[in-house]
Order: structure tokens, then sequence, then C-alpha cells
């Protein structure tokens, strides 16, 4: 088996699934845009981004191992449970590396006290985090979400 899937010998490996819409359109953002590396073109999909691994195949209905689950992209995009954090050393290189391979951001980074950071959204909607961290690293961490005290 290939060194490069997210096979483990021993304990076990997070990876990430995304339910996409369009294969060749999200392994091109992934590997073109964010710089992931390709490992398997399709069924399923999988880049390898930094130390992780992406798992992207097209939705579908039930199957006998998730009898009532039907996986589909996001439908709203003001809405999300879940999203990837890509930490990374110089977001403001990041941000202007990825924004002229075509990211499409909702902001410039901007200074949370922890960290300073920004999100961006993939093809399907998927909400992308983009932070660095600057003051958790000196014990200076971010106010309370808002809603909660």
């Amino acid at each position: 088996m290939p060194d490069d899937l997210p096979a483990p010998e021993s304990g076990l490996l997070l990876t990430h699934f995304l339910t996409v819409s369009d294969v060749p359109r999200s392994r091109a953002f992934y590997s073109d845009v964010l710089g992931g590396e390709v490992v398997l073109e399709e069924n399923p999909c999988i880049v390898r981004l930094a130390n992780s691994w992406l798992i992207m195949n097209p939705g579908g209905g039930p199957t006998p191992d998730k009898p009532d689950v039907t996986l589909q992209p996001p439908t709203d995009p003001t809405t999300a449970t879940s999203f990837l954090n890509i930490r990374v050393a110089d977001i403001d290189r990041c941000y202007r590396e990825w924004s002229a391979k075509g990211a499409e951001f909702l902001t410039p980074p901007i200074d949370r006290k922890a960290e300073i950071r920004c999100y961006l959204r993939d093809p399907d909607g998927y909400l992308i985090e983009v932070g660095q961290a600057t003051g958790m690293l000196r014990g200076v961490f971010a106010d309370p979400p808002a809603g909660s005290r």
C-alpha cells in the first residue's frame, strides 16, 4: 500500500470527509489553490494537505452502514455546523498567495488578540478558517464567544 494513503499501521489517523458536488473542481481547489497533494483522483478523491488528508466524494443516499443518512454539500452559506481549521505560520502570505490563485476570503486577516484569522469558502461553500497563533503564544486569549457569559 502506498505510504501517502491515510492508512495507519497502528493507532489512528484523523482525516476529514467532504461531500462535494463536483469532485474535479474540489480536487483542483484543495490542490491548486491551497497546495495539497492529490493522492487519489476519485472514488474517493484523497488530497493530502499538510499533515492531514481530505477525502471527497459526491453525495448520495443511505447505504447499509449508514441506513438513515443522506450526504449532501452545504445548502445554506450562513449556517455552519463544522469547518476546517488551517493553522499557518504566516497568514498574510497565505492570504496573498491563495487570493492570487482564486480563493475568495470573507474578510482580510483580522487580529483577534489570541490569533490573527480569516475565513474563506471552498467551491461547495464549506467554511475554512485560516489562523496564525499570536497572542496565545504569550498567554493572551480571545474574548469569550458572542452570546456566552
